[in-house]
């Protein structure tokens, strides 16, 4: 299995957080699951299918989509092999570049080849032609330059500096606070930050939190759990365990030990 991660180009790096590519080359290939964790930031994925297929709930996705923010995790299954480029925004990226609603993609995903630009810009047959999966990533580079010059989204300064405040404070700073600053209602600050992140402040909070603890767990031979829980200002240790469970379906001793992890936050399950 190769797995590589590749920086954006300087133009999209306001964007991007980062993007990888996966190549597997077995033999034979069986089919396989995978479980996604929610992880506060959307993203896109190209998997072309004449290598293999992903699917979701027994429906195939598209060769090519773009995906919202996740509340919990989700199982796929690749009938095949990996040949895919990906692409992990901001939480905000899918209103800087793509106009979107965040919300309106929340939990869900689209297929790219019907969307806006992409078939003026016959974006997946520039795909299926590039040079292997760095070629296409370099594809996708150039598709998104162009979304973002023909959209030309202005975006609240504000709320992507809220964004960012809770970001570097792992979701452990007061929304009251942030809400007073902004001198926003209640009802106001949610509804703006649902449009630009897709999810409650709350949530989003929630979800920063568990992906700090997902950090530590990461780091190896790392095992103290009851530690973790107060590092991360959760309650006590039976309420790390319920939030880790909602956001990745198993225990944290599970994850360590009955999962592998291929890309952050894409694990292949081994039980």
């Amino acid at each position: 299995m190769k797995y590589k991660e590749i920086q954006p180009p300087d133009h999209l790096k306001s964007y991007i957080r980062y993007c990888w590519i996966l190549e597997s080359h077995d033999a034979v290939v069986s089919p396989r699951s995978f479980r996604t964790m929610a992880d506060a930031s959307p993203g896109l994925i190209f998997q072309h299918s004449d290598y293999g297929t992903l699917f979701q709930a027994d429906k195939a996705l598209s060769d090519v989509f773009l995906f919202g923010q996740s509340t919990r995790y989700t199982e796929l299954k690749l009938s095949g092999s990996f040949k895919t480029a990906g692409i992990y925004f901001y939480p905000n990226g899918l209103k800087a570049i793509f106009g979107l609603k965040a919300e309106e993609l929340t939990n869900s995903c689209l297929n790219m080849e019907t969307f806006g630009l992409s078939r003026e810009y016959a974006l997946s047959e520039r795909l299926s032609q590039a040079p292997g999966v760095e070629g296409q990533l370099q594809v996708l580079f150039d598709y998104l330059g162009k979304q973002l010059k023909s959209k030309r989204i202005s975006t609240d300064p504000s709320m992507e500096q809220v964004l960012s405040l809770m970001l570097e404070s792992n979701g452990n700073i007061s929304l009251k606070d942030l809400q007073a600053r902004l001198q926003l209602s209640e009802r106001s600050f949610e509804r703006k930050f649902k449009e630009l992140a897709g999810i409650s402040p709350k949530l989003f909070s929630r979800i920063c939190r568990f992906q700090a603890s997902l950090g530590q767990l990461r780091k190896p031979g790392y095992d103290k759990g009851t530690t973790l829980a107060f590092e991360q200002n959760y309650a006590d240790q039976s309420h790390f365990i319920r939030s880790f469970k909602e956001f990745a379906g198993f225990s944290p001793l599970q994850y360590q030990k009955q999962s592998k992890e291929l890309v952050e936050n894409l694990s292949e399950l081994t039980f």
